[in-house]
């Protein structure tokens, strides 16, 4: 089969998505219908908001599908009427077996980490959250299990020692683009060879899993080593950012996120978790095996900015310390 001619039904929500949705159709690809997440209301006013995926869809005018529920019969006649040959899955939901068993050829998925490592919803963040220096990314046909299939393609990424989640989220979406375009060109022509995640695992090897991130998982352990606390920073940054309670010797708190960091080694450093400043260009918090300078932060409801401009606007008078 000509993967130009192939029928695709495309699935996909945030700009991870839109962003190989307009790549395949400016690419010539045949989607012949779009599945994205309901409207939602966003912001103080309520007002309803469209995924990035919908205006894709919308400004090159291919059928919408917006179900509330997967399993709805309407939505599944709608999904058969279409005549797809191939699903195309990413950053989407979990399909259901009557969704994802539709299309004769398959569905296959795109999935941010070297599967069978950091299976769920953030690997993203995870990765480096645990200090890993390479990732990639893995296309794989679906089954049953969430990011359990036969993989299809991989693509080996290093992660820069200073780069954040946010700049690896960015940097993926470029490579992604041929990746997606060269799973498509495979299945259509049959030379394919599927490889069971299986044979990626050894009994001695630790498997490392991607769950969706929680307020709790923001919070920064300040007991941690310093390159660990690090770590945990800039996989939070920019979203959804790194937590830590400041508190005084006179009963004042506040609570910042910490966007950007950096870790000065220093074995003199005493552990005591001390807030230290000179209320004018640093803020720094001292570790069992050196110091994090805080350098671009925010206090709830206001803006984000560098430590220096922060300081002119507020005071740590007297004795301050992170709650561990």
């Amino acid at each position: 089969m000509d993967s130009k001619s192939m029928r695709i039904v495309f699935f996909g929500t945030p700009e991870f998505a839109s962003v190989q949705l307009e790549n395949l159709i400016k690419n010539d690809f045949n989607i012949v219908g779009v599945v994205t997440a309901s409207d939602k209301k966003a912001g103080r006013g309520k007002t309803l908001s469209s995924s990035a995926v919908k205006k894709v869809a919308e400004h090159f005018t291919i059928p919408l599908l917006q179900p509330e529920s997967l399993r709805d019969e309407t939505f599944i006649a709608g999904l058969k009427n279409l005549g797809a040959d191939l699903f195309i899955v990413i950053a989407f939901r979990m399909l259901p077996e009557v969704v994802w068993k539709l299309p004769p050829i398959g569905t296959f998925n795109l999935h941010a980490s070297l599967l069978p490592q950091y299976r769920g919803a953030a690997p993203i963040n995870r990765v480096i959250m645990n200090g890993e220096t390479e990732t990639g990314l893995t296309t794989f046909f679906i089954n049953n299990k969430i990011d359990h299939g036969n993989i299809i393609l991989q693509k080996k990424l290093k992660i820069g020692p200073e780069e954040n989640s946010g700049e690896l989220h960015d940097r993926m979406i470029e490579e992604s683009k041929d990746l997606v375009i060269q799973t498509i060109e495979k299945i259509a022509s049959g030379e394919i060879n599927l490889i069971d995640q299986n044979d990626f695992i050894s009994l001695d090897a630790k498997l490392h899993e991607a769950p969706k991130i929680f307020k709790n998982d923001c919070k920064i352990d300040w007991s941690n080593s310093g390159v660990i606390i690090y770590n945990h920073i800039r996989g939070l940054s920019p979203y959804p950012g790194a937590t830590a309670t400041f508190f005084s010797s006179t009963g004042k708190e506040i609570e910042l996120k910490i966007y950007q960091a950096r870790f000065e080694p220093d074995i003199s450093s005493d552990g005591s978790l001390t807030l230290l400043t000179d209320n004018k260009s640093f803020l720094k918090v001292a570790l069992k095996d050196g110091f994090i300078f805080l350098e671009m932060i925010q206090q709830a409801g206001k803006k984000v900015l560098g430590v220096k401009i922060f300081l002119q606007g507020y005071n740590f008078e007297g004795f301050w310390q992170a709650k561990p």
